[in-house]
């Protein structure tokens, strides 16, 4: 399994992305946020999804609209 498969917690996206596991939560609800996946009841994120994700929220100058989702 490479690192873009490897399948990680809301624990542990949480910690990377500086939020709460409650943010991550809330972002689901809204359709905000990294993909994610059910397996057997459980939330589950790509590693490989969640850089993209991040990469695509990155800016170059504050004038930038800024908006998470």
């Amino acid at each position: 399994m490479t690192n873009a498969d490897r399948l990680l917690t809301p624990n542990q996206v949480a910690t990377r992305l500086h939020v709460k596991t409650r943010t991550l939560a809330n972002w689901r609800v809204s359709g905000k946020g990294p993909p994610y996946r059910k397996i057997g009841g459980l939330v589950r994120y790509s590693e490989g999804e969640v850089d993209a994700w991040v990469l695509s929220r990155r800016r170059r100058s504050t004038s930038e609209h800024h908006c998470i989702g």
